[in-house]
């Protein structure tokens, strides 16, 4: 089984190496733009070979890019364009459907980039020296420059972990160079015998993880100190948009890398206490696709304010970052993280199948079963129905000897059939397979 990390290395480099790189990232992004344009002219053509072959020898000859560079431009362009075709594809869909009436603007014009990063093909464009230095290519030829970073993603690259292609970033508020190095990472094939613990996690606003595991216990990770700063920047960044002006638009930028961070922060240090809790377990999420209009309210001019105040809410969160590091972090501690359904969880009443909308009074963090009249905190109700449909693909799993990583959400008979059987789960703690084992 394979994972992808991604090491950040901050380079320390010399005043006219500094000048190689940043020259060589600009002249790459110009060039960027130029195939975007070409691409537009032609149709918004998205194949990287047709570009290659249209635009390759302008590209050396304009912005004296090298061969390997030269290349990759055709082929991140291309990768944007089939991008947004699928959007194009998906909105038309859409409005065939009558779900919506807005059309996608994305290819009405060539696709702007603006950011410098530009991409390194290792052992071509980049490669790694001895004593922590790096072998980068630039427009006035290679640079070697030292480089450091998180102690664990250096090791890997001295150990020979399989190196794959990677970014230049700049960061232009500190006017440092960073190169973003994706590392594949190989691990054992997993075994039923080897994930004897079980764990669930939903994931909100308030509360940005619950866990429960089969055996009984819980933890609620808060986010009382971070959604604060985030509505708080969502408010400055509001003003600073209306404002409109240079200034303005300076500090907005700032202001956005603030914001990234702290939810980065806030998603490592969550996603971490998760995984150092629950080892050698299997650990469910929810599967969140659509789950922006899922969770939506009513919107338009008969919205509340409190409606809307929701929608900011649930649009401004990065759930899909917080599950992402929770699933490469559980392999680092012999763990796995499977996607299992997601509806219904926090209506079903986990003791008798109940499933109804007054099951949440008010939409409330309050779960009252309207059945059985069971009583507990609505997010740690989700997330015990979590742990038991992951209980579910464990038993699966250890009897046909296939693990359902995701859910199939492509047949309509197939949902049924899971929800029927999610329907005749009931909370016990004698069905953990621990107990089952009969161990402690």
């Amino acid at each position: 089984m394979k994972t992808v990390l991604t090491a950040k290395l901050k380079l320390q480099m010399l005043p006219d190496q500094f000048q190689a790189l940043r020259h060589t990232q600009l002249a790459y992004r110009d060039a960027l733009n130029f195939v975007s344009q070409y691409a537009y002219a032609h149709g918004n053509m998205s194949n990287r070979v047709a570009l290659q072959d249209g635009t390759y020898d302008e590209v050396r000859a304009r912005f004296h890019l090298p061969s390997q560079m030269a290349c990759s431009v055709p082929r991140q362009v291309g990768a944007t364009y089939k991008t947004l075709w699928t959007k194009v594809k998906h909105n038309a869909a859409l409005r065939k459907a009558g779900k919506t009436k807005k059309r996608y603007k994305g290819l009405d014009q060539a696709p702007k980039y603006v950011s410098p990063t530009l991409t390194y093909q290792y052992q071509k464009d980049y490669s790694f020296k001895a004593g922590q230095h790096v072998s980068i290519l630039t427009l006035r030829g290679r640079v070697i420059v030292p480089y450091s970073g998180y102690h664990e993603h250096v090791t890997l690259i001295a150990k020979g972990a399989h190196i794959g292609a990677a970014k230049l970033w700049y960061d232009h508020a500190k006017k440092h160079f960073y190169l973003l190095v994706s590392l594949e990472m190989e691990f054992a094939d997993p075994m039923p015998e080897t994930h004897t613990g079980i764990a669930g996690v939903d994931v909100g606003v308030r509360y940005l993880a619950v866990t429960a595991t089969t055996m009984g216990s819980h933890s609620f990770h808060s986010g009382k100190a971070i959604v604060p700063k985030a509505n708080h920047y969502a408010r400055l960044r509001r003003r600073l948009q209306t404002k409109g002006t240079r200034s303005a638009t300076r500090r907005l930028i700032a202001i956005s890398g603030r914001e990234r961070r702290l939810k980065q922060d806030a998603n490592h240090v969550v996603s971490t206490r998760i995984v150092t809790r629950h080892p050698n377990s299997l650990i469910g999420l929810e599967n969140l696709t659509d789950i922006r209009e899922r969770t939506r309210r009513t919107r338009g001019k008969n919205a509340t304010r409190k409606q809307r105040k929701a929608n900011a809410a649930y649009s401004k969160w990065s759930f899909a970052e917080l599950q992402g590091m929770i699933a490469y972090k559980a392999l680092l501690h012999g763990s796995m993280a499977i996607k299992v359904d997601a509806h219904y969880t926090s209506k079903a009443c986990p003791m008798c199948g109940h499933t109804c909308d007054a099951n949440r009074p008010n939409k409330g963090l309050l779960f009252v079963c309207q059945n059985c009249h069971y009583m507990l905190h609505a997010d740690l109700v989700g997330a015990r129905n979590i742990a038991m449909r992951t209980l579910l693909v464990r038993q699966d799993w250890a009897s046909t000897g296939v693990l359902s990583i995701r859910p199939d959400v492509s047949s309509d008979e197939a949902k049924a059939e899971r929800l029927r059987r999610y329907s005749e789960l009931r909370w016990s703690l004698d069905t953990s397979p621990r107990a089952l084992a009969g161990g402690n």
